[in-house]
Order: structure tokens, then C-alpha cells, then sequence
């Protein structure tokens, strides 16, 4: 079994489609827009065939997103060698965006940064084990 994709709301769907494109490589597929709901979004693809969905609606909510709650905390992405992860979190601290962590080397012997986008989400950049 797989995961096939994980999927969240946003407030700014180009602004993050274009944020996992720029910064990750993800591909996006078509723009899908359901009229009668109003509900609209994209499946973003990443090198490895991991998918992720982000969708709007006009009827969502947006709760504060306390570092420490319950639900899905981050996604981790791959992107590599530790070079590699640091070229993508210089990259980010540079374009202005919030470096919560790192990199560095972690208690489980992972290289890896933590970036907050533009609507609060971390996103841990990690480099492939032993790499």
C-alpha cells in the first residue's frame, strides 16, 4: 500500500501552486472547478510521483495554526543531498520566507530545514537518508 496523495485547503491557490512549482518542482495538472460548489483545485505531482492536493471553497475556515496541535503537522519533502537542502532553504530565506529550523542535523540523524509558506504550513526540507 501507498499513500496516494495528501490534500489542504488554502486561502491563495496560484500563490501556492506556484510556491511548490518554484521551490520543490512540483508539476501541476489542470485547474478542476466544480460551478455548482464553487470548490476549485490542483494535484501537484513531485519527481517521484507523490501527490499533493490543495483546494479552495468559498465556505472555508481558517483557524490559527498553533506549532503544536493535533491533526497533520507538516510535509516533508525531499530534495536530495544536504547540499541540496541547503541551496532550497537559502533560496527561500532569501525570496523573504520564515526559516523556523535548520538545517541541520536532527536527533534522528536526518538533514533537514523547516520553511512556514505563505499561509502558515511548515514544510520540512530533508535530504535523502545517508546523503
Amino acid at each position: 500500500m501507498r499513500i496516494e496523495h495528501v490534500a489542504m485547503y488554502v486561502n491563495d491557490m496560484e500563490r501556492s501552486k506556484d510556491f511548490f512549482v518554484k521551490y520543490f518542482g512540483a508539476v501541476a495538472g489542470e485547474k478542476y472547478h466544480n460551478f455548482r460548489s464553487g470548490f476549485t483545485s490542483y494535484f501537484l505531482r513531485f519527481g517521484n510521483g507523490a501527490r499533493l492536493e490543495i483546494m479552495q471553497r468559498p465556505s472555508m475556515s481558517d483557524a490559527p495554526k498553533g506549532t503544536y496541535r493535533t491533526g497533520f503537522h507538516h510535509i516533508a519533502i525531499c530534495v536530495g543531498n544536504g547540499s541540496s537542502v541547503d541551496k532550497v532553504t537559502e533560496r527561500l530565506r532569501n525570496d523573504g520566507y520564515l526559516i523556523a529550523n535548520g538545517p541541520r542535523w536532527t536527533g534522528d540523524d536526518m538533514y533537514a530545514a523547516v520553511v512556514v509558506d505563505q499561509e502558515g504550513n511548515e514544510i520540512e526540507i530533508l535530504a535523502e537518508p545517508g546523503k
